[in-house]
């Protein structure tokens, strides 16, 4: 969440940053309401003071008049009077804070400078290549059509059990969505230095906030509850790595932290509905090998460039062709400052397709979700966090079958997972070798 005197310092600049996402900021609107909170409690200050110099001078003119008198009574009821206002103002500053809060949590982070302009995946910047795409000699299959013809992948019996946009993975298949998620989390833990950590999967709307999901994008989540209470199913491990030092001071010394987390996830894809809906590339319930960070501000563009090379990692062991691109400002995530996507060769489909998305927040999430830091010395340190897919299962298992296929229908594993999968190769009537 922003700070609004930054913002109304920036002035201009903000609403020209914004702008370049398709935001337009009421300047003078958050002027006003912030104006309107600081005058309230300028007030309230001001009548506790007065309060007490009341409370001083109804002492001294009773000790002088042994409690008698007129100009006793009036300072009395002068003290009650303040009471009342005091009460008055500070509810005043209360709904003036909530109102500000409320836009406040409405505006998206603003975009650095070096992001293209842009509002769609079209406008993104190409960075870099890595591998060659394969090129085949036969009539190249889908993920879906080689997965339901091997019996690796079951959709009919998906959309039996929970309706359309979910899957079920059998036999191999199973065998190859674990082996890739073991494979993703023994690279980050054992050689990019992450801290692995189970979290949970149903989240408070006060997690959700702390990273931005809420308020502005309620419709893209999954709600549950029970007679008393009600939680998020969340739609990456991101929620509940981040939120892990919510409202918590931590050794800036000790910086940066480095977390990974194998989720399930869950997204409605609101809006989304005829983009995708074949196979895995858009799942309600998918899973996800997760990475989080957190440092200082002051290094968080080297750290997302250090993200990014540990997203690439993952893809270049499995030998799969990719591209890294740089998104437009109008196309990033609500909490993004910069944003870099990791795009997959898809055979099928002739083109690269998403498959990890790793973000610089900046203090967007850490100034929502209370994270501070101070040193050893006790001077502070701004704390900026950072996240990005390290990698989606489902989207690497499809890019893995495209990829991997050979003409008689069979799939080859990649070298690297074959102590993970105990196979080496899924052959077109489903079994191993």
């Amino acid at each position: 969440m922003h700070d609004a005197r930054t913002l109304i310092e920036l002035g201009d600049e903000a609403v020209r940053r914004l702008a370049r996402r398709g935001y337009t900021l009421d300047l003078a609107g958050l002027e006003a309401l912030s104006a309107r909170r600081n005058s309230s409690i300028s007030r309230a200050d001001d009548l506790r003071a007065e309060s007490k110099r009341v409370a001083a001078e109804v002492g001294r003119v009773a000790k002088e008049t042994r409690g008698q008198g007129e100009e006793v009574e009036k300072l009395k009821t002068r003290a009650r009077e303040i009471k009342d206002e005091i009460r008055t103002a500070e509810s005043e500053t209360e709904a003036a804070e909530d109102a500000l809060r409320e836009v406040l949590l409405a505006i998206p982070n603003l975009p650095d400078d070096e992001v293209p302009d842009g509002d769609s995946d079209a406008d993104a910047v190409e960075v870099r290549r890595w591998g060659t795409p394969p090129e085949f000699g036969f009539e190249v299959r889908d993920h879906v059509d080689l997965g339901e013809a091997t019996g690796i992948l079951d959709f009919g019996r998906a959309a039996k059990l929970s309706g359309a946009r979910f899957s079920v993975a059998r036999g191999p298949g199973a065998v190859l969505e674990r082996a890739l998620a073991t494979f993703f989390l023994t690279m980050h833990t054992a050689r990019h230095g992450y801290t692995e950590f189970s979290v949970p999967y149903l989240v408070t709307r006060e997690t959700m906030t702390g990273t931005g999901q809420l308020p502005k994008f309620e419709e893209d989540l999954f709600r549950t509850g029970t007679t008393d209470r009600s939680l998020y199913l969340i739609p990456t491990a991101e929620v509940s790595l981040t939120n892990l030092h919510a409202d918590e001071m931590l050794d800036a010394d000790a910086l940066p932290l480095a977390y990974t987390a194998y989720t399930p996830c869950f997204r409605s894809e609101a809006g989304s509905y005829g983009r995708d809906t074949r196979g895995l590339l858009r799942l309600h319930q998918f899973a996800k090998v997760e990475m989080v960070r957190f440092c200082r501000e002051e290094e968080s563009a080297a750290e997302l460039e250090l993200m990014v090379s540990h997203a690439e990692n993952c893809l270049q062991a499995l030998g799969l062709a990719y591209r890294v691109v740089r998104l437009a400002a109008g196309d990033m995530g609500f909490a993004a400052r910069t944003t870099y996507d990791l795009e997959v060769w898809l055979p099928s489909q002739g083109t690269f397709r998403e498959i990890s998305s790793c973000s610089d927040c900046g203090t967007f999430q850490s100034r929502r979700a209370g994270i501070r830091a101070k040193d050893a010395h006790g001077g502070r340190a701004q704390v900026a966090t950072l996240n990005g897919s390290g990698l989606p299962i489902g989207r690497a298992l499809a890019a893995l079958l495209e990829q991997y296929q050979a003409e008689d229908g069979s799939v080859t594993i990649p070298e690297v997972l074959h102590p993970f999968t105990g196979f080496r190769r899924i052959l077109a009537d489903g079994t191993t070798e």
